[in-house]
């Protein structure tokens, strides 16, 4: 007999090799129809995986975040057979579960296009009638070469397996494929997926390996879950920082620039001037001193701060010159430790703050770029703060109050915090300090205990020189991306020097570079910040923030004077003075999204009023020019959100 404990507690014993199915359906025959896996101590298995020793066990549902997975996972294999039913010499090669469904790598001689997914669809939906069992076998690596003989991507990653273990496959039907699992037990259990879109991947992400085709799909516990996923995508669409972007004139790709080089145009970089100018006001009052360092360097700066070779596959070839070899800079910091070592410091001075919107370069391969969120070209919110031991503490919580701060102005609050540890048997990536990254680490997950700030812990995650704290936005799509980060860096004092004269005036070498991004890159925050605003930029944002509309030609005149005056007071003005109808004008100007229209007719200037319509429609006649532009002003200065008419 077995003791098997359940999630609340009790216990009961059953047969020795009774599966998790059966328990689930002495449980209850609701549950065993709904079942699609089990947790069995913390490993998650097939429903038919036989418990032959007491143990812990959790039924596992689509409800639960595990069940979820395994349906996903499964979801690869309904559409990887359906694929090799329609295309036989398809090569399959890897499928995982990603955020919200899977995808899965194939080499194929067809070119796979949207209309081609709904072929595939059609042929999974008849794999899900025929509900075939699904089943696990465990087979030798000899038995693995020879059943994947003719797939030279199994046969490489199966020769990378070890020989004295068993190499676990699952079927159903005719098809086969190595996985560890678990899965549904049938494919009739999988009623809620779609297939979404085919991108290019490199195989094992290697540039130097053939290109695959990537198939993505979602899958959901239910058709519901399902509907208002895709309703959810078909309104963040419509917020899309590329279409958006494209219709406002924000920015601009160019072939013959290259791509992931985006080009600011006028509207756009009215925008990230603002952002800018706000941000260096905001620095200057926190102490923060601005410089201005070269797109370049040479190779010997770079690796003097180790970033050669850590991370030399992100930073563009080496360009070799008659006096050295230089690199364009994927990172401002060694830079900036050269300023602050350009002379010898004082412990009064220390902390010491450098600040830089500084242009970096980063070699992303082609196919992983994507609008301005993924790019090869960034203008960084970059600054580096130069302290000693005991100021870690005040500083790091600072920037992190500044970030909430710069999160509350533009209206942003679906965020989370990440403590981003390094990994102890990673060390090809990270310094080994065994000592230093145990104390940083401990430092960063005090300030964020200190200040009630809710945080995960991430391994693996860290920079190669010291742990960090990200800041997860959770964007339109409701997918998490990094947008701020805090980083402690302990190795760059041994690798520059970095030292003050204590106030024993002796030689202390203790500087600890706390590294901070709170704005991110420009073209990241542009990106979040456009489909969050949906181009609805707040006043202080806008490209354009009024457009005058003349009712007839003789209106006109007072228009040009109002827009003049109000542009000396730094005010972004345009005179639609098109002959185009006033509902015509509103429209376009709707659609330009400017904040505030104001149409001027015969009784606006009798009474030298004005007749203001905002963004959403609302309208309000016979408002004083002096109390509108006092309005405006207090608006803008305070950078607030709404325009209260």
């Amino acid at each position: 007999m077995v003791l098997i404990t359940f999630p609340d507690g009790s216990k009961e014993e059953f047969e020795d090799g009774i599966s998790c199915l059966q328990i689930a359906e002495k449980i209850s025959p609701r549950l065993a129809k709904e079942a699609v896996a089990a947790k069995i101590n913390d490993n998650i298995v097939d429903l038919s995986f036989k418990i032959n020793s007491d143990s812990n066990i959790q039924i596992l549902t689509g409800k639960d975040a595990e069940g979820l997975d395994t349906i996903r996972h499964s979801c690869t294999h309904l559409m990887a057979q359906a694929i090799l039913r329609l295309y036989p010499s398809t090569k399959l090669t890897i499928g995982p579960v990603v955020e919200n469904g899977f995808y899965y790598d194939v080499d194929s001689e067809k070119n796979f296009t949207p209309e081609d997914l709904i072929v595939i669809s059609k042929e999974m939906e008849n794999i899900v009638k025929e509900d075939l069992e699904i089943t696990r076998e465990e087979i030798s690596k000899r038995e693995a070469l020879k059943l994947f003989a003719t797939n030279k991507y199994k046969i490489e990653m199966i020769k990378e397996m070890p020989d004295t273990e068993n190499i676990s496959i699952y079927k159903q039907g005719e098809f086969y494929d190595l996985c560890r699992g678990p899965h549904v037990p049938r494919t009739g259990l999988l009623k809620a997926w779609k297939l979404t879109k085919v991108a290019g991947a490199y195989w094992r992400a290697n540039s130097n390996n053939k290109q695959l085709q990537r198939i993505y799909g979602v899958a959901f516990n239910t058709k519901k879950e399902l509907d208002d996923y895709l309703k959810m995508m078909e309104e963040a669409e419509k917020r899309n920082h590329k279409k958006i972007g494209e219709e406002m004139e924000l920015f601009a790709m160019f072939d013959l620039i290259g791509k992931g080089l985006p080009v600011w145009l006028p509207k756009g970089e009215i925008i990230r001037q603002e952002i800018e100018n706000f941000a260096i006001e905001v620095e200057r009052k926190a102490g923060f001193v601005r410089v201005a360092t070269p797109n370049l360097a040479k190779k010997e700066l770079f690796e003097k701060s180790g970033h050669l070779p850590y991370y030399e596959d992100s930073m563009y070839p080496a360009m070799k010159m008659d006096d050295g070899t230089y690199y364009l800079k994927a990172m401002n910091c060694p830079l900036h430790h050269l300023v602050y070592g350009k002379k010898q410091r004082s412990y009064k001075e220390l902390p010491i703050r450098i600040a830089e919107y500084g242009t970096c370069y980063r070699n992303e391969l082609s196919g992983t770029l994507t609008g301005l969120l993924r790019v090869r070209i960034l203008r960084m919110n970059d600054a580096h703060i130069y302290c000693t031991k005991e100021q870690i503490e005040q500083e790091i919580e600072s920037v992190l109050k500044m970030i909430k701060y710069y999160y509350d102005i533009f209206g942003l609050n679906n965020y989370s915090f990440r403590l981003s540890k390094h990994s102890k048997e990673n060390k090809e990536k990270y310094i080994d300090e065994p000592e230093n990254w145990e104390y940083s680490e401990e430092i960063l997950r005090k300030v964020l205990t200190r200040l009630e700030l809710p945080f995960i812990e991430a391994e693996n995650e860290a920079a190669f020189y010291g742990p960090k704290i990200d800041i997860q936005l959770k964007n339109v799509y409701g997918r998490e991306e990094t947008m701020s980060t805090v980083q402690l860096d302990f190795a760059a004092k041994s690798r520059f020097n970095l030292h003050y004269q204590d106030k024993d005036n002796k030689i202390n070498n203790e500087v600890f570079v706390i590294h901070r991004a709170p704005l991110s890159t420009h073209e990241r925050l542009m990106a979040h910040l456009i489909e969050h605003f949906a181009g609805k930029f707040p006043l202080w944002l806008s490209p354009v923030q009024i457009v005058l509309l003349p009712i007839a030609d003789r209106h006109v005149d007072y228009c040009n004077a109002l827009k003049n005056e109000w542009v000396s007071k730094n005010l972004r003005i345009e005179v639609d003075d098109r002959t185009e109808s006033t509902p015509k004008k509103i429209r376009d100007a709707q659609m330009q999204k400017i904040p505030l229209m104001i149409t001027i007719g015969d009784k606006e200037i009798d009474n030298n009023t004005l007749a203001i319509r905002n963004l959403d429609g609302k309208v309000k006649f016979g408002v004083s020019k002096d109390e509108f532009l006092n309005k405006v002003l207090e608006n803008i200065r305070n950078k607030q959100i709404y325009f209260d008419m």
